[in-house]
């Protein structure tokens, strides 16, 4: 199940995608109906990740760009359908310079024992990159749980 890891090192590829306003605007009008249909109340960052803060998590210390992360998650298309569940008790871990800009603007927004809700349009995500289980361009959302940081 870990073969996902090196799916999201791919970030350095995808993030060389460019879309056009049209295209960010038609992501972000297909999050915002999701919120609508689902009830789920979001925020939004400037270049479109909508997240809820679920714990901060613990410490002064906000994660760093540098540091190391280990955490579980689950991922979902908007759907509904889960296409991975990481487990707490089989976490990963990564420096969150290794991951998609979407986590790595997410995971800076806690520390260590801190959990958040996503949901990431392609541009921060995996853009047109596809694998066997996550298709181009598709926004995704994310349960995450930080377990440890360093």
């Amino acid at each position: 199940m870990k073969w996902i890891g090196l799916f999201i090192l791919l970030f350095s590829i995808a993030s060389c995608t460019t879309y056009s306003e049209r295209d960010l605007v038609s992501f972000d009008d297909q999050i915002k109906e999701y919120l609508d249909s689902t009830g789920l109340e979001m925020e939004r960052t400037e270049d479109g990740l909508y997240y809820a803060i679920v714990e901060e998590g613990e410490g002064e210390e906000f994660i760093g760009y540098k540091d190391q992360v280990t955490f579980y998650y689950k991922g979902s298309f908007l759907t509904g359908n889960s296409f991975q569940v990481i487990s707490k008790n089989d976490p990963l871990s990564f420096k969150v310079s290794q991951l998609i800009i979407g986590w790595q603007d997410a995971l800076m927004m806690l520390k260590k024992g801190g959990s958040i809700h996503i949901i990431i349009p392609p541009q921060l995500g995996y853009a047109d990159q596809s694998s066997s289980i996550i298709p181009a361009n598709t926004i995704l959302e994310y349960e995450l749980t930080v377990l440890d940081v360093h």
